[in-house]
């Protein structure tokens, strides 16, 4: 680091990142990312790696800034490949930075926080979204991003928006980015915008867990590992909006397409006769949900985090899901693949 208040700084943004990354409504799995500007150098979370271990593992990396930045306004490709821009001498173990770099470059403030926080999520996928938000962040400089696929198409789509002032971003169908000139203002503005924008869940009845163990029979599915995953497939909006497609871009890294839901009388084994695979998870109406017995940690967050956002949506919206082009997008990304790589080995 350049000087001890910047590395004050870093300490204290490794301690607000581990404490974001425990708190399932604020983020989940290797999702979000933090970042701290220190003269020329941006240091920004790894991919793959979980916020949960900022204080026992080491997951920021340096990116020398200047030239980032000057691909990104060059719309050089090479801007969606971080990694090139890594500092090799400060990162020995040649950890990825986020793929969302560019967007933590561009931001002018020091510290940036990114969130997937299930309440904005919940409004961010919604077609009225935007109004609503207006309606919630009265005396807060926002900006409201439509959905991009993350990475340099995201910065660019936040440079046509910002202007002087922004520090709060509601990125459409994707979650939240809050920024400030230091970790403790930048705490205390992601706190404020989250108790702002928060909104009640719908109760969901509680799963029947011995029915489920009994659809699962000798197939390769096991509960899940969050009980709160179960309301999906309890609450029948939640289930409607679960089987319409994918309404963000970690549940199609996590999960896949879009979920698959039980019909009348199958099982799990009849599930995946008829689908001829074996989807990461199985939604059973009224009863729960069941997870394919090789889904890593990863998939159990996401599919958590569906309950979470579908509870949240307003009953009766109107929702924007992902194109089938945009799913394909993001399945066939290099990048992702690369952080679907290290949720399957374990290393988050």
């Amino acid at each position: 680091m350049a000087t001890q208040a910047d590395a004050q700084e870093l300490a204290a943004l490794r301690a607000l990142s581990a404490s974001i990354g425990v708190n399932p409504h604020m983020t989940q799995a290797a999702g979000g990312n933090t970042s701290l500007k220190a003269g020329d150098t941006l240091w920004i979370k790894a991919s793959g790696t979980w916020l949960k271990d900022a204080l026992s593992h080491d997951i920021m990396v340096p990116v020398a800034m200047a030239p980032l930045l000057e691909a990104v306004e060059q719309r050089d490709p090479a801007a969606d490949k971080p990694q090139a821009f890594a500092i090799k001498d400060l990162n020995p173990r040649g950890l990825r930075p986020s793929i969302e770099t560019t967007v933590h470059a561009l931001m002018p403030q020091r510290v940036v926080l990114h969130v997937h926080c299930v309440d904005t999520i919940s409004l961010a996928v919604q077609a009225d979204g935007e109004a609503e938000v207006a309606r919630r962040l009265g005396g807060i400089e926002w900006a409201w991003v439509p959905y991009f696929r993350p990475g340099l198409p995201l910065a660019r789509g936040i440079a046509e928006k910002m202007r002087p002032g922004v520090d709060v971003l509601i990125l459409g169908n994707h979650g939240l980015v809050v920024a400030a000139e230091t970790v403790a203002e930048a705490e205390v503005l992601l706190y404020r915008v989250r108790s702002l924008l928060a909104r009640p869940p719908r109760p969901a009845a509680l799963p029947d867990l011995s029915a489920l163990a009994a659809l699962a029979g000798d197939s390769p599915y096991r509960l899940p590992a969050d009980i709160e995953a179960h309301a999906v497939a309890l609450d029948a909006e939640s289930l409607d909006m679960a089987e319409a497609g994918s309404l963000y871009p970690d549940h199609v890294i996590f999960l896949g397409q879009g979920s698959v839901v039980a019909r009348p009388g199958e099982n799990a084994a009849a599930v995946i006769a008829r689908l001829g695979s074996k989807p990461m998870a199985i939604l059973f109406p009224g009863t729960g949900v069941l997870m394919r017995g090789d889904a890593g940690a990863g998939a159990d967050a996401m599919q958590r985090c569906l309950a979470d956002v579908a509870a949240r949506v307003d009953s009766g919206a109107r929702l924007n899901y992902l194109t089938a082009a945009e799913n394909d997008e993001l399945v066939n990304w290099d990048a992702e693949q690369y952080r679907q790589k290290l949720n399957a080995a374990g290393t988050a």
